[in-house]
């Protein structure tokens, strides 16, 4: 059988069921579809959180109280561990690799100016905050390098905290209440967005000191230290523990790089992006049952075809590939049809929600049309071998 002949016959049988087809195809269609739509917002999301997260760049160190912790917290019992403290950070910004630490302290409060008043958050930091998360001052300056256990009263607000407290008029050296305590103002941060769920432009920074005050608290949340680049990770981690333990007379804290945490992120995220992609391939099962169902329903009807090409010489390999070729081509179409309904979908879902992050990898779409024709050869094995199977004689009987 020639190559122009086998064409002929596989597309035209297709043809000849207009409707039919178009029912097959679309089967497949809506499951690459939804293959598609699902992961590409699955992988923007994932582009999105990473972006977010690396913005700060990837030579930082987070320090945290306790072995074991959440959110900066122990998940002991008993809570024997020793705090961290003003003086270990001070302590660490001595290590020769350390290029900025910065205590932290979080909580919220609310905060006055005159007679306008907003809860926020606040945020206990030391002056080297913007340069370890890559921030800029757009009025004034950040806190000063002051007494680290006894600063002076400072605050520096972010600009949309700065908007709804003194409007367009400008708040250096103004006064302002934090949660009961005065604070001079001496500074307004450049917008920086919301970060991981946090609006940074909806804050304001104070003291460390005076934030484990404000809030009552005997440990900072977190200590944060930016290291050079021409240090080794592991050089970097061993110093820190080496000055904690000195401390502290035992490992009583948790220390994460950046790469730690963009692996495990990475990994619940890839997590993710295969699941949403597997509850999409529900639908491609249904295509490719379908495919079984109708390929199932031509060889009935074409069985005296069958048994002419048997007896004008057509091998049962030729016959197998016959039908074969008409289930991939059914996949094939279906599985471009998803491809441009899917990406279509996707982008119009983003052009409607903005805020929605969406992305859609060419690998992706090879692998999703691979799969198509995939489940259009499986789906089509069975109804073909049946068909390359059949005795001419008793085909050509059955017209």
């Amino acid at each position: 059988m020639r190559i122009r002949d086998f064409l002929g016959l596989t597309t035209s049988a297709i043809i000849a069921h207009r409707l039919r087809s178009l029912l097959t195809a679309l089967g497949i269609a809506v499951g690459i579809a939804a293959v598609i739509l699902l992961t590409s917002i699955g992988e923007g999301i994932h582009r999105f959180v990473l972006q977010e997260f690396t913005q700060f760049g990837t030579t930082l160190v987070a320090i945290n109280p306790g072995r074991a912790t959440t959110a900066g917290t122990s998940m002991g019992v008993f809570g024997t561990e020793r705090p961290l403290s003003i003086g270990d950070a001070e302590a660490l910004s001595r290590l020769p690799f350390a290029k900025a630490v910065v205590p932290f302290v979080q909580g919220n409060a609310e905060v006055k100016a005159d007679n306008r008043r907003r809860r926020t958050a606040v945020y206990g930091s030391g002056p080297q905050m913007p340069q370890a998360f890559s921030m800029s001052v757009r009025l004034g300056r950040f806190l000063p390098a002051d007494d680290p256990v006894a600063p002076r009263a400072f605050a520096v607000l972010g600009s949309k905290l700065r908007a709804e407290l003194f409007a367009e008029a400008n708040p250096l050296g103004k006064r302002i209440t934090i949660g009961g305590s005065r604070y001079r103002v001496i500074g307004v941060m450049e917008p920086k967005g919301t970060v991981l769920g946090f609006d940074l432009d909806d804050s304001v920074y104070i003291p460390a000191a005076r934030a484990l005050n404000l809030f009552n608290r005997g440990s900072l949340f977190e200590i944060d230290v930016l290291y050079r680049e021409t240090a080794a990770v592991d050089t970097v981690v061993a110093g820190i523990e080496r000055v904690l333990k000195a401390r502290h007379g035992k490992h009583d804290f948790t220390v994460t790089t950046q790469q730690q945490m963009l692996d495990v992120l990475g990994s619940i995220l890839d997590i993710l992006t295969f699941a949403v992609a597997a509850i999409g391939g529900i639908s491609l099962l249904v295509g490719a049952i379908g495919i079984v169902t109708i390929m199932s329903i031509a060889v009935n009807e074409r069985i005296h075809e069958i048994g002419l090409l048997r007896a004008l010489g057509a091998s049962r390999g030729q016959i197998l590939g016959l039908f074969l070729g008409e289930a991939l081509v059914l996949a094939a179409i279906g599985g471009v049809g998803g491809l441009v309904m899917g990406i279509g979908i996707a982008w119009l879902l983003h052009l409607l929600l903005p805020a929605l992050p969406v992305h859609t990898p060419m690998l992706y779409v090879l692998l999703a049309e691979s799969l198509a024709l995939c489940i259009g050869l499986l789906a089509g094995v069975a109804p073909a071998r049946r068909a390359a199977m059949l005795d001419p004689i008793e085909a050509l009987r059955t017209a």
